[in-house]
C-alpha cells in the first residue's frame, strides 16, 4: 500500500465476493439454513431466479430471531402453534429481510465502511443499477484491508467489558432470547467464573442445518428443539487473546482462525470481548488520526 489511507478510494467490488451463492424467495427455511451451514455463511442473499435481483437477505441473526421469540417466531408459535417441523419448510420469503441496505458497484471502500460502522451491519450485497446482485462485502473483507496498517492501540482499550454470561446447562431458548432481546451474535459461556466456551448465533445455526435437531425432535415441537444445554452447541476451538495484545494482532489472530471475536482473558478469568466490529472501529480511528 502507499499509505494508510489508500483504501479510501479503492472500490468495494474489488475487495468483495463476487461469486456469491444466493437462493429464490421460494426456497424452504430450512433449505437456507441448510446453505448457510455448508458454506459456513452468516448471511445469505435472496434474488429473484430470473433476473438475479436482490429481493433480500437471511442471516443468522433472523435465524436466531424466527427460533428465539423475536417477532419471526411468530412463524412457529402462532401461525404453526409450536409445529417447528411445519414452520421450517415455509418460504424463507416469509423470514427474510426485504428492507436491505446495498452498495452500488461503484461505491468506495470508504462508503462500505461508513455503513459497517453506522448501521452496524456486518455483510452488504453489491447491486448494480438494475438492482441485480454483483457482490457482497463484509467486515472481515474491510478488516483485511485495514489491518495492513499496524495499529498499536491495546485491545483492552476497545473491548467490550460489561458481557451478559450465561451457564453451560443454559438451554438454548434461553440464549437465543437474550441473543434476540440484545442483537447479539454471540454469548460467553461462563462456569464457576471460568469461560467454557462461546456460542455464536452460527452454532446455534449448524445444529440445525446439519441435522442434529431431528435427533432430538419426537412431536415436532419447538420445545423439544430449544430445550438442548447450550453447552451441545458450543464449538471445541476457543481462541482468545489478552488485553495487552495489540488490535492488529488481534485482528491477525481473527483471520488466521476464521473466527469473529476473541474472548479477553486475564489471569484465567474473562475480562472481555472484542469482535471484528470493533476492530474494524479501531482501525478506523486510528487511521483517521494519521490524516
Amino acid at each position: 500500500m502507499n499509505s494508510n489511507h489508500d483504501h479510501d478510494n479503492r472500490t468495494v467490488l474489488s475487495i468483495a465476493t463476487s461469486k456469491v451463492i444466493s437462493a429464490p424467495p421460494t426456497m424452504r427455511i430450512y433449505g437456507a439454513i441448510e446453505t448457510l451451514t455448508q458454506w459456513g455463511f452468516r448471511r445469505l442473499p435472496i434474488v429473484d431466479p430470473g433476473t438475479h435481483r436482490l429481493k433480500g437477505i437471511i442471516t443468522a441473526r433472523d435465524i436466531i430471531d424466527f427460533l428465539g421469540g423475536g417477532e419471526r417466531f411468530n412463524l412457529i408459535n402462532v401461525k404453526h402453534n409450536g409445529n417447528f417441523l411445519a414452520a421450517i419448510n415455509e418460504s424463507v420469503n416469509k423470514i427474510m429481510k426485504t428492507d436491505v441496505r446495498t452498495l452500488h458497484t461503484d461505491a468506495t471502500l470508504a462508503e462500505a465502511l461508513e455503513i459497517i460502522l453506522h448501521d452496524r451491519i456486518g455483510g452488504i450485497p453489491i447491486v448494480d443499477d438494475d438492482g441485480v446482485l454483483c457482490g457482497i462485502v463484509t467486515e472481515r473483507d474491510v478488516l483485511k484491508i485495514l489491518c495492513r496498517s499496524h495499529a498499536a492501540i491495546p485491545v483492552e482499550d476497545i473491548m467490550v467489558r460489561s458481557l451478559l454470561v450465561q451457564q453451560p446447562d443454559c438451554p438454548l431458548a434461553m440464549v437465543t432470547r437474550v441473543m434476540t432481546e440484545h442483537q447479539f451474535r454471540r454469548l460467553p459461556i461462563v462456569k464457576n467464573d471460568v469461560l467454557f466456551g462461546i456460542i455464536t448465533a452460527t452454532d446455534i445455526v449448524r445444529y440445525i442445518g446439519t441435522g442434529r435437531v431431528f435427533e432430538k425432535l419426537v412431536t415436532g415441537n419447538v420445545t423439544e428443539v430449544m430445550n438442548i444445554p447450550v453447552r451441545d452447541l458450543i464449538s471445541g476451538n476457543l481462541f482468545t487473546t489478552g488485553p495487552d495484545a495489540t488490535v492488529t494482532d488481534a485482528a491477525r489472530e481473527m483471520m488466521a482462525k476464521k473466527v469473529g471475536a476473541l474472548p479477553v482473558i486475564e489471569q484465567s478469568r474473562l475480562v472481555g470481548l472484542v469482535t471484528e466490529f470493533d476492530l474494524v472501529k479501531a482501525f478506523a480511528l486510528a487511521n483517521n488520526g494519521r490524516r
